[in-house]
């Protein structure tokens, strides 16, 4: 293979067009190039091929690659993730499972001894070349459960304080659409202490992304809100995914901001990733304990087909059928989030000719699990979709279910998310 025009051809279009954008804005245009030509180059002469080196750059330039290596003793974090590069990723796990290890490592917060991190192409941390990139270098936005805002100043001086100390970068999200995605504008002369906690929190939000940052984190944001302040607050939050283009990782340990807010869901524990994948078809997996617990729920994508004003129903579709909803204040074409609770699913070996439930669908067992409380649980596939019914051990075995067998799945009830 020459390498005269096609290396450096390649080379120049990697300098020109990839160098890590907090490279250049800081001027250390040296370090930018370096960071991205140096896993350019290892794969280029692993694979000795231009075109394979350049498809790998591609993928890393849509992507989150984060491996860490940390050594506590009692504790050890081993991750190595790769996650989409737009959209919210939720970290989701029990207390001590290494979720907020994880993020203070992507936040520079923690350096990891062993440990690499590319952020949609910029490359933040490769400790096998001695990179580490400092926290305040990383332009990144980060959300604490507490909103630590300045006690002394409106809302308005609380977001212009940190502008003034950054240089302003070449991002979309700009102060003003930050203010209209949590809907603060009506709360910028106000002190905190005349703010609720949700509003607290939503300003703190605004103050992250008002710093146009390439990435954005959230620690358990809603961890200290009580149960009518979160409602309050995971409207606005299902916002960021729509009408953002940078990634948000997001770490929980509740099921329900998960299914509301996750468009990919990474499961830890120990320290580890046990699971990751499409919320859909990781909150179904029979081997995860969330298809044990009695909140396991299926989240559909779907779309608002029609309306049935005389009966207040809307129908919506989804990949492989069609649901009736209580009346949905949607247009139609408008993206919904649908819950299903595998309590509200029962299942039939043939098709009801007289039943009250409305919304019955043709599915296929694809797993059966018992648990050791009389309970099984059964996994569905309805279309394209993977769905989950909680059913006793008893009615399981009277029914004489096998994996495979052509049954009907009755959905008694459903939530709307978003």
């Amino acid at each position: 293979m020459e390498h005269g025009s096609h290396g450096l051809d390649g080379l120049s279009f990697i300098v020109f067009a990839c160098t890590s954008k907090q490279a250049l804005n800081s001027g250390d245009w040296f370090f930018g190039v370096q960071s991205l030509l140096w896993p350019f180059h290892r794969h280029f002469y692993q694979s000795r091929s231009v075109k394979s080196a350049f498809y790998y750059l591609k993928n890393i330039m849509t992507t989150i690659l984060a491996r860490f290596q940390l050594d506590y003793g009692d504790f050890k974090l081993n991750v190595d993730l790769k996650l989409p590069g737009t959209g919210i990723t939720v970290l989701f796990g029990h207390s001590g499972s290494g979720k907020t290890t994880l993020l203070r490592c992507i936040a520079g917060l923690q350096h990891a001894p062993q440990g690499f991190l590319a952020i949609n192409g910029s490359i933040w941390q490769d400790s096998e070349h001695g990179l580490f990139l400092p926290t305040h270098k990383r332009p990144l936005g980060y959300v604490f459960q507490e909103a630590n805002l300045f006690p002394h100043l409106t809302v308005r001086d609380n977001l212009h304080y940190g502008l003034k100390r950054i240089k302003q970068n070449s991002g979309t999200v700009k102060l003003e659409h930050a203010v209209e995605l949590l809907g603060i504008a009506h709360l910028m002369e106000r002190m905190p202490e005349r703010l609720s906690g949700g509003e607290r929190q939503r300003v703190a939000i605004v103050r992250a992304l008002a710093l146009n940052p390439e990435i954005l984190l959230m620690d358990e944001p809603l961890a200290s809100l009580d149960s009518k302040r979160k409602q309050e607050i995971l409207p606005f939050l299902s916002r960021l995914h729509q009408q953002l283009d940078i990634p948000v990782l997001y770490v929980t340990h509740s099921q329900q901001e998960v299914a509301q807010l996750a468009d990919y869901l990474v499961i830890m524990a120990d320290g580890r990733k046990i699971a990751s994948g499409l919320p859909a078809d990781t909150l179904t997996r029979l081997d995860m304990p969330l298809a044990q617990d009695r909140e396991a729920a299926t989240v559909w994508q779907a779309t608002v087909a029609e309306h049935e004003a005389d009966y207040h129903l809307t129908r919506v579709t989804f990949a492989g059928g069609s649901l009736s909803l209580p009346a949905v204040d949607a247009e139609v074409g408008t993206p919904l989030r649908v819950q299903i609770y595998a309590r509200d699913v029962s299942i039939a070996l043939e098709s009801p000719t007289a039943t009250s439930i409305l919304n019955v669908l043709p599915a296929t067992i694809t797993g059966i699990a018992d648990d050791h409380s009389g309970q099984s649980v059964v996994q569905l596939q309805v279309g394209t979709q993977p769905l989950l019914a909680h059913i006793t051990r008893k009615s399981a075995l009277l029914l004489d279910l096998q994996i495979g067998m052509p049954v009907y799945a009755q959905i008694k009830g459903t939530s709307i998310l978003n």
